[in-house]
């Protein structure tokens, strides 16, 4: 649906240059202040005082009260780094973004960037924070145009405590905008301005397509007033009570599920149904329980063959729960050695006989990859995300050859499973789920009947470009899944091939 404020209006909007999209950073972009981080990390080290650090507090609330102006606040700053060198804060401030702000970054919003960025608009990070602050975001995102405050410094390159003129906030925001509109031809009355607080109001009214996006006060008030599209999003605002109570009774659900799937085998006097009992009803209860609900394109290629190696991109703890829930019964996993200690990964693992695989030591992951591929030969099914890790990023990591070498051995296809928006379930290393939506595409099984040492790595960056092909033009509405699939160039039968693929394939060295 091309909703006001969609990815879907972005893409089906005007293109060109002579457009242009204006986000703000903190409560737009990112979730909470970038500021605070630096003052905090620079308490952390005793690099200020208490006292200077209460003044900072007390500097922002008179702000937010509206008893000091934003120069007042910003200039309190810049006095507290005099003397310091900009190389050595442009250091701090990007060491910072990648261990305390990347995570903060809305995925929602990353996604509305790269939007207006296909649709070749002029894309600009126009904020009051300090260049510092903004631009390892603008690095991050890919956006080349960037507004904001910067320190004055001295002829070595020391900030002299002072912020350059004229300060960027409120109305001096509005002017440097439509400064750059006018030097870069673009006409505001079609252009896009993303922002969360009071002193943006007035730019709201310059732009063709205001987007107030998590607003409070006057914002919120005049955004309702006017009929503005308001977004909101809480992926990265920290979990809401009401999240976190819903996980813990998801998870909480594993135990009478359990005990359930025990009653099951035993009355059956097969251990493998009270397995199947427990893995299709907890991932299904799982989900249902917390609101995540599963958008599938390719449904039916889910049991089109079985066993078969199914892989996943990780990105969050609720990928293999997604997954699993997907392939629902007669199927193991694998995961790292860490996460055998792990008290709800860890007891799923035991409880469906899943491999943990040590990753310093080769030997013993051949010998884990092994066990693996023995139940693959009983017929069941194994999930695997081939990237090893979890990735914070919209982009697909490099492929692993594990899950290949056992597609190999035992001679079962590989069927992708590639998921969309499920960091906006939650971030890389939360354990709290939010609800919302996942998109799920699934493709037809891929034959490795004729993949040998030779050309798997090719094959392997095939189906990895598969992915990037998929998360980058989503299949829609009549999209034939199939046809899309072809991107992936599944391997010709060679009739030049002696031996088989299982044999040729045995899995040496590190997975």
């Amino acid at each position: 649906m091309r909703l006001p404020g969609s990815v879907a209006e972005v893409r089906a909007s005007e293109s060109g240059p002579h457009i242009g999209a204006f986000f703000d950073l903190d409560g737009t972009l990112v979730a909470g202040f970038t500021g605070v981080i630096m003052t905090q990390d620079r308490l952390r080290r005793r690099q200020m005082s208490a006292g200077e650090f209460i003044g900072m507090v007390q500097a922002g609330l008179n702000h937010q009260l509206g008893r000091s102006e934003f120069e007042d606040l910003i200039g309190k700053g810049a006095r507290m780094l005099r003397g310091n060198s900009v190389d050595d804060v442009d250091e701090l401030a990007e060491r910072l973004f990648v261990q305390k702000v990347v995570g903060r970054i809305y995925p929602e919003m990353r996604e509305l960037v790269r939007a207006h960025m296909a649709r070749g608009h002029t894309v600009v990070l126009s904020s009051s924070a300090l260049t510092v602050q903004v631009e390892p975001v603008a690095r991050f995102l890919g956006i080349n145009n960037v507004l904001s405050n910067k320190f004055e410094t001295d002829d070595d390159g020391l900030i002299t405590g002072e912020v350059q003129r004229p300060i960027i906030w409120g109305p001096g925001k509005a002017r440097a905008v439509q400064e750059f509109a006018a030097a870069n031809n673009i006409d505001l009355s079609k252009s896009y301005f993303y922002a969360d607080g009071d002193e943006d109001v007035a730019l709201m009214y310059l732009v063709g397509n205001p987007r107030p996006t998590n607003p409070e006060g006057k914002m919120a008030a005049v955004a309702a007033k006017r009929g503005w599209p308001i977004l909101r999003f809480s992926s990265r605002s920290g979990a809401s009570p009401a999240s976190q109570l819903r996980t813990v009774a998801g998870i909480a659900s594993m135990v009478p599920i359990a005990a359930s799937a025990l009653g099951v085998g035993l009355l059956t006097r097969n251990r493998r149904t009270g397995v199947n009992f427990f893995t299709s009803t907890f991932g299904r209860t799982l989900l249902d329980i917390v609101g995540i609900d599963l958008q599938v394109i390719g449904r039916e290629n889910l049991t089109a063959q079985r066993p078969a190696v199914f892989i996943f991109n990780h990105r969050n703890q609720a990928d293999p729960l997604i997954a699993g829930r997907l392939v629902s019964d007669n199927f193991t996993s694998v995961g790292k050695k860490e996460l055998e200690n792990d008290p709800i990964v860890g007891t799923l693992g035991k409880i469906m006989d899943a491999a943990f695989i040590d990753r310093d030591d080769p030997q013993k992951a051949i010998e884990g990859l092994k066990k693996v591929e023995d139940l693959a030969r009983k017929g069941l099914s194994i999930l695997i995300a081939p990237e090893g890790t979890r990735l914070d990023t919209t982009e697909v990591g490099a492929f692993k050859k594990g899950p290949f070498r056992i597609a190999m051995s035992v001679g079962i296809p590989i069927v992708p499973i590639v998921i969309r928006n499920a960091e906006v379930i939650a971030a890389r290393d939360s354990s709290t789920f939010n609800p919302g939506t996942v998109d799920i595409a699934v493709y037809p099984p891929i034959s490795v009947d004729d993949w040998t040492h030779d050309n798997l790595p090719e094959r392997i960056d095939e189906i990895r470009q598969l992915y990037l092909d998929t998360l980058k033009e989503w299949p829609h509405g009549e999209l034939n899944l199939p046809d899309l699939y072809m991107r992936a160039k599944p391997a010709k039968k060679s009739a030049k091939r002696k031996a088989p693929a299982k044999k040729a394939a045995a899995p040496k060295g590190r997975p």
